[in-house]
């Protein structure tokens, strides 16, 4: 056996787990309370909210896209649910006008890039302010507060399993699903690795971009309803900065922003990792600035490793056609 193509391919696969597994270790060393069961606890119920933002983040980067108005809709679809549970006491109603608000707005989203040929970065930076006008002017401004029963979504427990945590690990295996079973999941990594090819080969690509619009736009309604319920209101400013916790928990996971790369399993540890290093700087007592410019410079060395695995990739492949060609 090749010892070195074998730690060649673990390294590929699985580097991200094992850079989790460090930064355990490391933590659980640096501070004693870190592997205390309610720290660890703590530390996944704050995740989830950006987690399942990232998963949303994830189909869309690997099918060549992105969503900078995660955030704001979030906010928006918040309030509007937590209006819609003090009108009329229903929890199913009030979680399904989170999700249809998020959608309708993702739709807008996918419109604007596929009809309208608008850069995702752009479509996506205008509803992000929209969403978030929209939000303040629904609420002028205010929080909205005593949203009783509605808490259960985000403080609430199942067989004592803290909701948020399952509605993650929901998020999860729907993303993983979709991604690794589905012919959605390969014409998104196709249109992200080549979007010439895939719409070559017959794959509708605008209707596929859409569909990728309307499943980020059902996870970020549900992390709307966790997150207003978490902080007990209805918030129109909340959940501010929330997109960018995502986009680097994907990227951090391996999701390559030149598309066409990326894993459910991969951006779940990406998060845990952003997760323990938040954790483990606040019990260290890091200041809350470097703190921030430490988030800053792990998504600049995350997009910079990115750039150089692709480099790496292309020369590998052009490598071989030369090769072949020599043949």
């Amino acid at each position: 056996m090749d010892i070195k193509k074998l730690w060649s391919e673990i390294k590929s696969k699985y580097s991200i787990f094992l850079v989790l597994a460090v930064l355990f270790v490391v933590s659980w060393i640096a501070n004693e309370n870190f592997m205390s069961v309610k720290n660890l606890s703590n530390i996944s119920i704050q995740i989830t909210v950006a987690t399942i933002l990232a998963f949303g983040q994830t189909i869309l980067i690997i099918c060549g896209m992105l969503d900078l108005s995660s955030a704001s809709v979030l906010a928006l679809a918040g309030v509007l649910s937590v209006s819609t549970y003090i009108s009329t006491e229903s929890l199913l109603l009030a979680f399904l006008v989170a999700i249809a608000a998020s959608v309708a707005c993702n739709i807008i989203n996918g419109l604007m890039i596929t009809k309208f040929k608008a850069p995702p970065f752009i479509a996506t930076l205008a509803m992000m302010t929209m969403a978030r006008g929209a939000a303040l002017l629904y609420t002028n401004g205010q929080n909205i507060y005593q949203i009783g029963r509605y808490v259960k979504f985000g403080q609430g427990s199942i067989l004592g399993v803290p909701t948020p945590i399952i509605f993650m690990l929901g998020t999860l295996v729907v993303t993983w699903y979709i991604l690794k079973h589905t012919v959605l999941g390969r014409s998104v990594y196709a249109i992200g690795g080549n979007e010439e090819a895939a719409n070559a080969s017959g794959i509708d690509v605008n209707k596929v971009k859409m569909k990728a619009f309307i499943i980020n736009g059902i996870f970020v309604g549900i992390a709307g309803v966790i997150f207003m319920s978490r902080v007990n209101g209805g918030m129109p400013n909340g959940a501010v900065g929330y997109e960018f916790k995502a986009l680097t928990a994907a990227v951090i996971g391996g999701t390559s922003f030149t598309g066409g790369i990326g894993t459910s399993l991969g951006t779940l540890a990406g998060s845990f990792i952003v997760g323990f290093l938040d954790n483990i700087m606040v019990l260290s007592g890091v200041n809350s600035y470097l703190q921030q410019i430490v988030r800053g410079a792990i998504i600049a060395l995350a997009v910079i490793y990115d750039i150089f695995a692709k480099t790496k990739r292309t020369k590998a492949k052009l490598g071989n056609i030369e090769a072949k060609n020599k043949v």
